[in-house]
């Protein structure tokens, strides 16, 4: 079973270590993702950036049931042979950078229908409503939206945005990963949390004061301030150090992909 993963990953380009769970701590890459009894990373030594799959036989089966080698991306799906749950996973290239995304359960069957059930609502509705053709759907960049990473960017024509409240080189981040940067951002709405390295996610103002008054020492974490789930807008530049530089002319509604919504992320949240 090994090899033949191995040989369908290799159709893609990409390098892939299938082993069983040891509890060693990851050095590179992006967070792991997965459920119990498969965790799923991206790492890098020597030689570059590889996948890593670390799989309990006795509770995970994995198959790949998509491949496009001329996109470089696969689908594989874990089942789990307590129960029968299954989850995919979309694994593939970005522009720079392989990557993996755990996809929200669903109909999906190929690397197609896993972008497709990636994308959030605002984004499918506004290419139905552009008329978006099938083949133009999955690019980077058309007339419903720009997408630079898991972040899609929707424009939103003579919509008025209050610029009086307009932030100037503000973050675009989820958990702990690293933020894309946008020349100009409008937050509407959402809620203020308290957010540091050691509290990605976010605490509400009570628990935060919760946590000061267990440990009044947690004040010199380095906190910020920030919204989640707020109604965001950009334009301007977008940066990123994996991806290549954007540009929105206009104001555009900031939405993040629906891998939060698939059971290996739940821990994720919008944070901006």
């Amino acid at each position: 079973m090994n090899e033949l993963i191995q040989r369908q990953f290799e159709r893609i380009g990409a390098r892939v270590v299938v082993r069983a769970p040891d509890g060693r701590r990851r050095a590179f890459g992006a967070a792991p993702v997965g459920l119990s009894g498969l965790a799923l990373d991206v790492r890098r030594d020597r030689s570059g950036e590889y996948f890593d799959l670390a799989v309990d036989r006795l509770e995970i089966a994995l198959q790949v049931i998509d491949l496009r080698p001329r996109d470089r991306h696969l689908l594989l799906m874990s089942r789990s042979l307590n129960d029968g749950a299954k989850d995919k996973f979309l694994c593939g290239h970005d522009e720079r950078h392989w990557f993996v995304a755990a996809v929200p359960r669903g109909p999906a069957s190929s690397v197609a229908g896993a972008m497709e059930a990636l994308k959030p609502v605002a984004v499918q509705t506004e290419q139905s409503r552009r008329r978006v053709r099938r083949k133009h759907r999955n690019s980077r960049r058309n007339a419903a939206f720009v997408r630079q990473g898991e972040w899609f960017f929707v424009p939103v024509g003579d919509a008025i945005i209050p610029e009086t409240t307009m932030l100037q080189d503000e973050p675009l981040r989820r958990g702990g990963g690293k933020a894309h940067w946008a020349e100009y951002v409008v937050r509407l709405g959402g809620e203020a949390v308290y957010v540091n390295r050691r509290c990605p996610n976010g605490l509400r103002p009570t628990e935060y004061g919760a946590l000061l008054g267990r440990n009044p020492k947690a004040r010199q974490w380095r906190w910020q301030v920030l919204r989640r789930d707020a109604r965001v807008y950009a334009k301007g530049c977008i940066r990123h150090p994996d991806h290549q530089t954007i540009v929105l002319p206009g104001w555009h509604r900031v939405v993040l992909n629906r891998e939060s919504e698939a059971p290996g992320m739940r821990q994720v949240a919008f944070l901006d």
